[in-house]
């Protein structure tokens, strides 16, 4: 019954993508394909973007890489370092505030002007009004102060951004300063006339804003301009940890029944059929809900360490940035048979036969996981040890023991004996000003002022004695808030929105704090489950050869006919898979997927010619 639940839901997704094959006015995608750069960035908020990173509300490393509807974005063209770009310094730069001449003097406005900015609304239950907190109100006496600019907050639905945020720019109605992880979305509006173009002003007021590009650097903020045209439409925030996805394991679990941490496909899958046979062991008289590996609606996020391991190690930078549009890398080498892997596993009867029913922001699996009933999935890397008192390993132990809890495994290599990861460039969300917004000055000094590191630490770490202590090291250690101090997202990640991360201003600092960031899991765990995300990784590049037309308005179709390919290819029959994913990826070609892969190819060819890697 529950893998026909399964099925039908793939059917209705399916009539759903066929109904809405996706307008230039619904732009967007969780996929977060950009059009001049090959980037994509994972919210998550993305996270998940559907399911996101960005669950919680007091962790402090990094929240969200991801996207609404889809649970992260990453980068196409990728390379073997970190980034190439220069590191600017955490501290606050010193610059003269902009003067004008009977409107702004350092940096101060005569006459006081009003902005709008958006943030997320989440929805979360005990948390607080988003646009009216102790946070906002700091922020919006500190900009009245400074700049003498009143400050008000639009709320917009956290998991269906990108279509609000559509609805609000087409009524010429969005707020002066607007945030997404979906730069089509930002384009499509801009080849329409409906975004400011920012290049003349971030110049022109450079000196002004030295906080500003004094964190982003000029790679997050010339990212998306044009190479051809110069425009630049948006700005990028900056991902201060590039931290992604882990594989949990139940590591009581393993104890129990002997096993050692799996460190191959083959291991897992054994310690699968462990848990599987051995649920009475394991749950007693709640043996049937048993669930030995748990997966989401969002399969190309949640099994993005087991996609990557089928991925060719020699894949070239040139064949990422064509066929990386998609940011679940649907149509990288090898991801068809990582979807079989996927297929054989849950026909063994070793994975939640319901995962599909669920969407984002439900929190079945969510409760499975806090019950007890789950011994292994993947997810952000940090996701069992968010929430403070309320996360799932806190949950656990209070309902199980305290012996009870994930830990974070590698057990998926690639050909070359490697733990890959790939992992985005140094960006984030995109900050953009719609067209209607006669601010500009105004909005840049606000993203100023929040860049500001005195001012973006406070809203991270809250206030002492309330959101954090501070340990003999200088450590900042965050403690559980209640009330009006609840932060709705982790690190008040909504309203830092030029950074994505943790940041102290000391290195040794921020990741030590980050480990004494999860109230009740030993920093050890966390130390431990930082540096896995981040091992075998190879790092995005921009690839930026102008901007891609036929990119324009396809996301949100073609990330809905990716999700349910990959739904309907896991639930089917052995017997049929193949003809289920040939026939749902060639779907996806003719409804505008090989259009991208030959226009990103020819764009490739004319600036780097035959070469399978940038200079």
């Amino acid at each position: 019954m529950k893998k026909l639940l399964a099925a039908v839901l793939a059917g209705i997704m399916l009539l759903g993508t066929a109904c809405n094959p996706g307008t230039t006015d619904e732009t967007t995608t969780a996929a977060a394909a950009t059009t001049t750069t090959a980037d994509v960035t994972t919210e998550d908020d993305g996270t998940d973007a559907p399911e996101t990173d960005d669950t919680e509300t007091e962790t402090p490393g990094i929240e969200e890489t991801e996207d609404p509807g889809t649970e992260g974005t990453e980068t196409d063209g990728v390379t073997e370092e970190p980034s190439d770009t220069e590191e600017p310094s955490s501290e606050t730069p010193s610059g003269d505030g902009i003067t004008i001449e009977g409107e702004i003097e350092n940096g101060r406005f005569l006459e006081t002007r009003k902005i709008s900015v958006e943030i997320y609304d989440r929805g979360n239950d005990g948390g607080t009004a988003p646009e009216d907190n102790v946070f906002t109100d700091f922020i919006k006496q500190g900009m009245l102060e400074k700049h003498n600019v009143e400050v008000e907050y639009v709320p917009v639905p956290r998991w269906t951004e990108v279509e609000q945020l559509n609805n609000l720019l087409a009524a010429n109605d969005a707020p002066d300063i607007a945030v997404t992880y979906d730069y089509p979305t930002i384009l499509a509006f801009a080849n329409m006339g409906g975004v400011l173009d920012l290049s003349e002003y971030v110049e022109e007021y450079k000196d002004g804003l030295p906080n500003l590009w004094g964190w982003l650097g000029e790679t997050n903020i010339y990212w998306d301009r044009d190479p051809v045209e110069g425009t630049l439409w948006a700005l990028e925030a900056k991902l201060a940890h590039n931290t992604r996805i882990n594989t949990f394991v139940r590591q009581d679990w393993l104890e129990t029944l002997g096993l050692d941490k799996p460190a191959s496909r083959e291991a897992f899958e054994a310690m699968l059929v462990a848990f599987e046979e051995n649920a009475e062991t394991l749950l007693g008289e709640d043996a049937a809900s048993i669930v030995p590996f748990s997966m989401s609606y969002d399969i190309g996020w949640r099994g993005d360490h087991l996609h990557a391991s089928f991925t060719d190690p020699d894949i070239t930078e040139r064949d990422r940035y064509i066929y990386g549009f998609d940011d679940r890398r649907l149509l990288y080498p090898g991801y068809k048979d990582s979807i079989r892997q996927l297929n054989e596993w849950y026909n063994m009867g070793l994975m939640w036969d319901d995962f599909a029913i669920y969407g984002a922001g439900d929190e079945t699996e969510d409760n499975m996981m806090k019950a007890g009933y789950v011994g292994s999935f993947m997810h952000n890397w940090d996701y069992p040890y968010r929430n403070g008192d309320d996360s799932i390993n806190n949950s656990l132990k209070r309902l199980v023991g305290e012996d009870a809890g994930y830990v974070t495994i590698q057990p998926f290599e690639n050909a070359a004996g490697e733990y890959r990861k790939f992992l985005p460039g140094p960006i984030d969300r995109k900050v953009f000003f719609p067209a209607t917004n006669d601010e500009p000055l105004a909005s840049l000094l606000y993203l100023d002022w929040i860049s500001t590191l005195e001012n973006r630490m406070y809203l991270q770490i809250g206030e002492e004695g309330t959101n954090h202590n501070v340990t003999d090291e200088g450590f900042i250690e965050i403690m559980p808030a209640t009330g009006d101090w609840i932060m709705n997202s982790p690190s008040n990640i909504d309203y830092t929105i030029t950074i994505n991360g943790l940041d102290l201003g000391d290195a040794d600092k921020t990741i030590g704090s980050i480990a004494l960031g999860y109230p009740g899991v030993e920093p050890e765990v966390i130390a431990t489950a930082y540096e896995m995300t981040m091992n075998d990784a190879i790092y995005g590049r921009n690839v930026n050869v102008g901007e891609i037309t036929s990119e324009a308005g396809m996301g949100p179709s073609l990330a809905e006919k990716r999700d349910v390919l990959l739904t309907q290819s896991l639930v089917a029959d052995p017997a049929d898979f193949d003809s289920v994913f040939d026939s749902g990826l060639q779907d996806y070609l003719n409804s505008g997927g090989q259009a991208i892969i030959d226009e990103r190819t020819a764009k490739w060819e004319a600036a780097f010619g035959d070469a399978t890697e940038q200079p």
